[in-house]
């Protein structure tokens, strides 16, 4: 029943597409082993789109390219049967057919494949028919090839180079002597590549040859530089002047055209005439060879036109079958011979004519007809001048020594891989130049290494000998990235990259980078440089300054100390405080050596005792100031008015008391402090861009609370050395320590000053020298002075000369 409406269906379609002996175009050639080919001889223009009717491919033009290779076919079988080492005593036929439109293609099929004129998919193979040469073209082979592969007869394309195919669960007895679309694609990817054009217009046959190479072209360029400008597919209504529109408005110089020559033909006219100029042109290998285009007139205009195209080989004896071989041969009766001149115009059309056709393909005619040969031998068993003839041989025993091929054909080893795709072979990339000839200016591997080599001297450029360029925007310049526009990549505006950054437009040119903490870099930078670390060292003078002034500041207090000592029971000795005195000077001398940690490379210990000791022993200082600047206010002042007071306070020793109490403070206070947060190490990098300021980072909420302390006894302090500035002319620690904390916040103004106008490597240096200053001004106004007295003015520092003091100034208060 199923093999029935097979032939209900042959019939009919015979009837709908106007079938007739004639009209197939065929060519037979009996032998044991049958090979069908599938050629498009004829081509028609436009298809028809509203009812079925009669096909008559002589009605239509003839393609001298395709006849070409339908000769070359039967040479190559001609060859093969006068061979006696490859299938001795086996003699190939064959059957030919003309494929002028995707549905001519059936009728064809179904006579190749019937049995007594019935199909029967679970039936028997058709008798000697081993595989099929074609088709020409990915369209044509997507509607022939599933009837040849529900029997696996081998079907060899010299022309369908769509990717779909290698897809083996559609397609498992398809195999191709021509690179697939994928590797055409890659190669042209490298090309562009080559020669930096990333602004590309892709043209397509609307068809599977055409779309698959553009979705192709669009996976493989999603990582690269390229963007695909504009993209059209190309049928019989397509608006060509439109498109040429489009393509200048968007400023793109190089265009790829994938479609068959008959497409290019009309788009490459059609550029012409819209005098379309100043373009790249670059013509997959269906077209590239075309002799009519690149010597058609206005070529020139058009621009350059590059392609890719598989290397001539010359095939011995070829031209002489074809010399030799008479055009009415191919006909065997009147009536054939009458449609033999209509197709192939017999009278018109010479052996040279034929040979000197566009050579596309050639060899992949040549070696598929082989390719089954070589197979056919091997299933047959062929050794020793014979073959095994006793053997039935089966389509898909052909098939799997197919896959197996392995021999040489002109220097050539041909064999496919596991998709069924060629493994082997290169293309050469060639130059339609001005003399109208076709030259070979490179080559391109299909496989490793992939080398693709363009002697780019020998192309004459339409733009006086320089390389043309098609991108969208302009590179940007050195140390610049690129700020994307629009949905292309290729498409950007330029900003340089700002100081502490970098670009590196080798990984990533639409990023600025920026530089670790230890390295700079200026605006617009392609790298960043390491930035010269800077600290004061123990050497800088400087330094060494400040250390001298600190250790003097050591011996006149150990000097002071023991003058004092030897004066204890003095007058001056026991106002200035007596052994209060001793206690201010060890402290002062303790707090000096906070500025030996301000020089050399900081540490963690370091910075903790940059400020430590000053902290710790100045607060001891201070609060005997206070302490002693209270005193003297409630001796001539206090004492007068509130005896009882005066009394408790010398009774429970209040003044050690305040001193003890506000050291204790103060320890409890930076204990709290540094076990929150010590100072550390710092990198100054934000004020020097080209270097880095090693310094201490102090956490302000830590130390603010013993700071404040320390402030607020030095104003306590300073209020009451105030309030005796109407004491004695010559009786004046009050005022001395008045004048004292008064360089003690000037210094520290001063230094809070430049802190926030500069901050160098220096700072370190001032900050040591206002910790030094805060101390000798304890030492120079406070103690010096009674040290003069003592050794200068003797008379000064009796017993009767300060009870005199005293009880005039007492009289005069009390009045």
């Amino acid at each position: 029943m199923f093999a029935y409406r097979f032939v209900v269906f042959h019939q009919l379609l015979e009837l709908a597409v106007g079938v007739s002996p004639c009209s197939f175009s065929n060519d037979k050639l009996d032998g044991d082993y049958l090979l069908g080919g599938l050629f498009n001889i004829h081509h028609i223009s436009s298809p028809r789109l509203h009812r079925p009717e009669a096909i008559n491919c002589t009605s239509h033009s003839l393609i001298l390219s395709s006849y070409r290779r339908f000769q070359l076919m039967r040479f190559a079988v001609e060859e093969i049967n006068n061979s006696t080492s490859l299938l001795p005593n086996v003699s190939l036929g064959y059957v030919l057919f003309d494929q002028c439109s995707d549905g001519h293609s059936f009728p064809s099929m179904f006579n190749l494949i019937s049995v007594d004129g019935l199909i029967d998919p679970w039936g028997e193979p058709p008798k000697n028919l081993i595989g099929v040469i074609g088709s020409s073209t990915s369209p044509k082979t997507v509607s022939v090839a599933p009837l040849l592969m529900m029997d696996l007869i081998p079907m060899i394309s010299f022309g369908a180079s769509s990717s779909v195919f290698s897809e083996k669960k559609n397609y498992p007895s398809f195999l191709r002597t021509l690179p697939a679309n994928k590797d055409v694609v890659e190669m042209f990817i490298r090309i562009l590549k080559h020669f930096q054009w990333h602004w590309v217009a892709f043209l397509y046959g609307d068809d599977s040859y055409g779309s698959d190479a553009r979705e192709l072209f669009i996976r493989k360029i999603q990582d690269t530089d390229i963007c695909l400008a504009y993209t059209k597919g190309l049928d019989h209504q397509t608006d060509y002047p439109r498109i040429f529109r489009q393509i200048n408005t968007l400023r793109v110089h190089v265009i790829i055209v994938f479609a068959t020559e008959w497409t290019a033909e009309v788009l490459v006219g059609s550029a012409i005439q819209q005098n379309v100029t100043n373009k790249v042109w670059l013509a997959s290998d269906a077209w590239s060879l075309n002799r009519k285009l690149h010597q058609t007139k206005g070529i020139r205009n058009v621009g350059t036109v590059l392609g890719a195209a598989a290397p001539a080989v010359t095939i011995p004896g070829f031209s002489d079958f074809v010399h030799s071989a008479k055009a009415a041969a191919l006909c065997e009766n009147a009536e054939q011979e009458t449609f033999c001149n209509q197709v192939f115009n017999c009278s018109g059309l010479s052996a040279a004519d034929v040979t000197d056709a566009d050579p596309s393909f050639s060899f992949p005619v040549y070696a598929a007809v082989y390719a089954i040969a070589h197979a056919l031998h091997n299933t047959l068993q062929c050794g020793a001048g014979r073959c095994n003839d006793k053997m039935t041989v089966n389509p898909h025993m052909v098939l799997a020594e197919l896959k197996k091929s392995n021999f040489t054909l002109f220097n050539q080893t041909i064999h496919f891989d596991e998709n069924g795709d060629p493994n082997y072979g290169l293309y050469i990339i060639i130059f339609w130049n001005h003399n109208g000839d076709v030259q070979e200016v490179g080559y391109y591997e299909f496989y490793p290494p992939f080398h693709l080599v363009i002697n780019s001297t020998e192309i004459q450029w339409h733009t006086n000998g320089k390389v043309p360029t098609s991108v969208c925007s302009q590179e940007c310049p050195v140390g610049y990235k690129k700020k994307p526009e629009g949905i292309h990549r290729c498409c950007f505006t330029c900003e340089i990259c700002q100081n502490g950054t970098f670009i590196n437009i080798t990984e990533d040119p639409y990023t600025c980078v920026s530089c670790t903490d230890a390295e700079w870099s200026a605006d617009g930078s392609t790298s960043c440089s390491l930035r010269v670390v800077e600290f004061v060292p123990f050497t800088d003078a400087g330094a060494v300054v400040i250390m001298v002034a600190a250790w003097t500041l050591v011996g006149l207090n150990l000097a002071v100390s023991v003058l004092f000592a030897i004066n204890v029971n003095t007058p001056v000795v026991r106002s200035a405080g007596g052994p209060m005195c001793f206690l201010i000077l060890i402290c002062l001398t303790l707090s000096s050596l906070s500025v030996y940690f301000y020089f050399g490379q900081p540490t963690a210990i370091s910075c903790v005792l940059r400020f430590l000791p000053f902290l710790l022993f100045y607060i001891v200082c201070l609060a005997c100031f206070v302490v002693r600047s209270f005193q003297i206010v409630c001796i001539f002042k206090i004492a007068a008015k509130l005896p009882n007071l005066y009394s408790w306070w010398m009774k429970y020793h209040g003044q050690w008391l305040v001193i003890t109490v506000s050291f204790a403070i103060q320890a409890l206070l930076l204990l709290i402090g540094y076990s929150y947060d010590p100072p550390k190490p710092f990198n100054e990098t934000f004020w020097h861009r080209d270097k880095i300021v090693l310094g201490c980072d102090i956490n302000l909420k830590a130390t603010s609370t013993s700071v404040i302390f320390l402030l607020s006894l030095c104003f306590l302090c300073f209020i009451f050395s105030y309030m005796g500035k109407d004491l004695p002319k010559n009786y004046n620690e009050a005022k001395s320590i008045t004048f004292c904390l008064l360089l003690f916040i000037l210094t520290w103004i001063a230094f809070a000053t430049v802190y926030l106008l500069y901050n160098g490597t220096y700072i370190q240096t001032l900050n040591a020298l206002a910790i030094l200053c805060s101390l000798y001004s304890f030492l120079m106004w406070y103690f010096i002075p009674k040290c003069l007295i003592i050794i200068f003015q003797p008379q000064r520092n009796t017993q009767q000369y300060f009870q005199g003091l005293i009880q005039s100034y007492t009289k005069t208060i009390s009045h």
